[in-house]
Formats: structure tokens, sequence, C-alpha cells
């Protein structure tokens, strides 16, 4: 069939083709194109006519071709073959190459392709990997090459060895790929549910009206100015806009505005050019167009200074600005979102804040009320919080009702913050699982509570702004704990308050 002689043109050729097919292999990560190199390389160098890659497909149980060489547009559906079918199916199967002098003297080809010369030779390898056999390497060479289809089968088994790595490689990325994704959904189905309206708790008239302000806003572009003291919330709510938009695929990019000076906050920002100034070896990307397609939140932007307002109003007016150093036009796609505690109609009166960035920034104004306007929302407040810390700490906790009715008690200047801060300490001075009120006590805010509305034991049981839950605390507070006491305080029979007690989710504090 074959000459045992090595034709030394025929070496040299098969060595300058490894050499072409291996820097075709190391090329590309895009599979398709890789293989179509490797029948290219096969065609220039070893007289390759007609040619196919298959490769197993687990999920069917199929050899499916993958590419075909050496015709333009005859091939127009997918063909496939089962193990053991046919010549190609036949290498599949037994993993053993088939050389065959004459196409049209083989029973066992099918010409399902319809691309060979009936006339010609075929030579057909099997594609490993390790042990396995993942496809097939099948070609048709000229004429030419009759007398050493052997050497031929020999030098077309090294390609479909390294053809095998390179499946490898692609099944590596791919399921690489698959991962990122995956992570990546679970990323996004996480932050959604993090940063979801669900997430925020209040229950108020005004945290409704900032819920519902909220979901309109997230749909479209526009400018948000968050309003709102130290504490309420401002960068949560930010989150909210951003993950509920149709940027949330983007960059969700934050920065206090009141942390850096000028000159840093400018090449925060902006970023620099290589050698713009001491210390910028490198060029350098800043926030906006970190952001590109997403949010810029802009923390405290009431604290730039009024330099820095004019390059800012640039960007927000025409989506453009210049690195520092720089003298390109970068033009970016970001929504911004600001937030600030300051009075900024107070600031632009007195010439601090410049009113049309004012007028820039204030398209869509949220008022986030203080937390002594939504005293309503502080026991799920404080419990979330609770078992916030709990989980840092690894332990589980829980609050009474009486440490509850403190806390409810108290101004809370510092906001939700302050209120982070307070059960936080608490839960340090708490040696079991449930922080009582006399943890609370012990953080420093009793004289608060006796300046303002006074101590529970002094409450008006008949006070008509007191709720039917508030209520039967505090009287249970009065009565030492002791129910039957507490029912004839509020003119009650035991079994009556014991009922209020369950329906009103009331845990009875141990004197």
């Amino acid at each position: 069939m074959s000459e045992s002689h090595i034709n030394p043109e025929m070496l040299n050729a098969e060595l300058e083709t490894l050499y072409q097919v291996s820097r075709v292999l190391s090329r590309s990560l895009n599979f398709k194109q890789t293989l179509e190199g490797v029948l290219d390389a096969l065609h220039e160098g070893m007289a390759l006519e007609r040619g196919m890659v298959s490769l197993f497909d687990a999920a069917s149980g199929e050899l499916q071709v993958s590419l075909v060489y050496g015709v333009s547009d005859t091939v127009t559906e997918e063909v496939s073959y089962l193990p053991g079918e046919g010549v190609v199916g036949t290498i599949l199967k037994t993993g053993n190459s088939i050389v065959v002098d004459c196409i049209m003297d083989e029973p066992r080809f099918l010409s399902r392709l319809g691309i060979y010369n009936p006339q010609g030779a075929f030579v057909g390898v099997p594609i490993r990997l390790g042990q396995k056999v993942v496809g097939v390497l099948a070609a048709q060479p000229a004429p030419s090459i009759h007398k050493q289809l052997t050497e031929y089968q020999r030098f077309l088994e090294m390609v479909a060895n390294l053809i095998g790595q390179s499946v490898r490689l692609s099944q590596q990325v791919a399921q690489e790929k698959l991962e990122i994704v995956e992570e990546r959904d679970v990323l996004r189905r996480t932050v959604r549910g993090q940063y979801g309206f669900d997430n925020i708790i209040g229950h108020t008239q005004s945290m409704r009206r900032i819920f519902e302000q909220v979901r309109l806003v997230a749909k479209w572009n526009t400018t948000v100015l968050i309003r709102g003291e130290t504490g309420t919330g401002k960068e949560l709510i930010a989150n909210a806009i951003h993950y509920n938009s149709p940027r949330a695929r983007g960059s969700f990019v934050k920065l206090n505005c009141a942390a850096l000076p000028e000159t840093l906050l400018e090449s925060e920002l902006f970023g620099h050019e290589k050698g713009a100034f001491t210390g910028a070896v490198a060029q350098r990307k800043g926030r906006f167009e970190q952001a590109e397609g997403g949010t810029v939140f802009l923390d405290e932007i009431g604290e730039i200074s009024a330099s820095f307002q004019a390059k800012l109003l640039r960007v927000l007016q025409e989506g453009e600005l210049e690195r520092v150093g720089g003298t390109r036009t970068i033009k970016v796609d970001v929504r911004v979102v600001a937030a600030t505690h300051r009075d900024l109609e107070a600031e632009v009166e007195k010439g601090r804040f410049r009113e049309d960035l004012y007028y820039r920034l204030n398209v869509m104004p949220l008022y986030l009320p203080p937390l002594r306007e939504r005293m309503e929302d502080i026991p799920e407040i404080a419990r979330f919080l609770v078992e916030k810390i709990a989980t840092s700490q690894g332990r589980q906790l829980s609050l009474t009702d009486a440490a509850l009715r403190i806390l409810m008690h108290h101004d809370w200047p510092g906001n939700v913050r302050e209120l982070e801060n307070c059960l936080e300490r608490a839960s340090v001075m708490t040696e079991g699982n449930t922080i009582d009120r006399d943890a609370i006590l012990l953080t420093g805010i009793d004289e608060k509570i006796s300046a303002s509305r006074g101590t529970i034991q002094n409450v008006n049981l008949d006070d008509p702004d007191l709720d039917e839950r508030e209520k039967v605390i505090a009287a249970l507070e009065q009565a030492g704990w002791v129910q039957a006491k507490a029912a004839r305080l509020l003119d009650m029979t035991p079994r009556q308050i014991a009922y209020r007690i369950q329906t009103l989710n009331i845990k009875v504090r141990q004197i």
C-alpha cells in the first residue's frame, strides 16, 4: 500500500507542517478558527484536498461534524455519525485509524457528506484526549501521496494528538466560562436580593413614599439627589436605584467626596495620564470611566470645592471629561446619583455652591426622613440589625420587648447608624443570647430617655398615643412582669392579658 522508505521531501514537509500546526493551535482560543487554521496548514504543507474534523457530543451520543474543508457551501445541514456507523463511526468506536486506497471499494464508506472523490484515497485517525477517543480527523490527500499513505496516516495521528490537546483547552475554557456565567448570575441575584426594595425596612407613610419614588426614578437615567441626615441610609437607597435600573448589569462605583482633598478627588473621578504628577507612574482610569454604562454614586457632594464644581458640571451637562494631565476629551455614559446632608439651598444663597450645578443635581430629589420621624420602624430595624450583628459574631441573638421600648423612646440624632452602634455595644455586654433592657441601658442612652419622655415605669397607661402593644408592655413593666398585677392596671382579667401577650407577640420577661 505504501513504501517503507521515508521520502526526505515528505519528511521536511511534515516537519514544516507540524510547526505551522503548532503555531495555529497556540494562536487563538476560538476552537473553530483554530481547526480551520489546522486544515489550511495541512492543505498547504501536506496536499490535503478534502477533509473534516468531527467531535463526539456527549449529550447526543453522536459524532458531530464540526468542520469540513475543501468545499464551499455544498454541506448545508448538520451531519453526525453513531459509534460504529460507517468508516468514521468505526474509528470512533474502535479507536483505530483506517486507511482506504480507493473510497469506492470500501463498503463501510457512507459518503454522507458527499465531498470526497470516490476514486481517491481516504485516511481517518482518532482524536484522543488521554485514552479516550473524542473525535475523528479525516483527510483525502492529493493523488501524489497515494504511494505513501501509511506515512501520511502516521503524520495525521501526530496532528490529531495536537488537536486533542486543543480540544482539552477548549473544554476547559468552555467550563470556566460556564462557571463564570453561573457565578455572575448568582452574584446578580444576591445583589438584587440584598438591595431590592423588599429589603429596605420601612412601613411608615414617609418611607412608603420614598419607595414609590425610587421605583419610578430607577427606570430612567435621571440624575438623583438623595437628601437626608447622616445615617439615614442614603447609600442603601442609591444601591436600590442602581440595581433596580436598566443599568444594573453595569458597574456601581461610589466615592465619598468628603474623604479626599481636591487634588486627589479630581484624579479619582477623572483619572490621570502617566507622569501627570509625582507618583503617577501609569495611566489610570477614573471612577467615571470605570462606571461606563453603569452608575456613579457621589456621597457628600456638598463638600466639593467651587473650582471642582465647575469640572463636575461639565460631566453632568456634556457627558465628557479630561484625565488629569491629559488633553484628549473622553465621552462617558454614566448615571449620577449624589447624596448630601447639607442644606444646599442655603449653600447656594451664600455663594458656596454653584447654582447651575445645584439645578443639574437636583433634577429628582429624594428626602430621607430621620429615624425620630419614623419611630414605628424601630422594632423591625432593630431586629434586622441584631440579626446582622449576631451573624458577624457567630452566635444567636435576640432582643426583648423591654429593650425595644427603650430604643423607641430615644431620639436617635445619629439615626440608623447610631442605633446599630448602640446594639453592637449592647451585644458585647450581653453574656447570653438575649439583649435585654439592662444591656441597652449600659450603652449610655438612659439619660436621654429620662429627659425626653420619662421612664417606662412612669408611662401613663391612659395616654391615647400609646398603641395596644405599648400599653400592655408598659403595664407589665410597672407590675414587675407579674401578669395578674398588669391585668388589674389595665382593668383586664388574667386570661385577657395572657391572650393579649400571645397575640401581640410579647416576650415575657422573668424578674
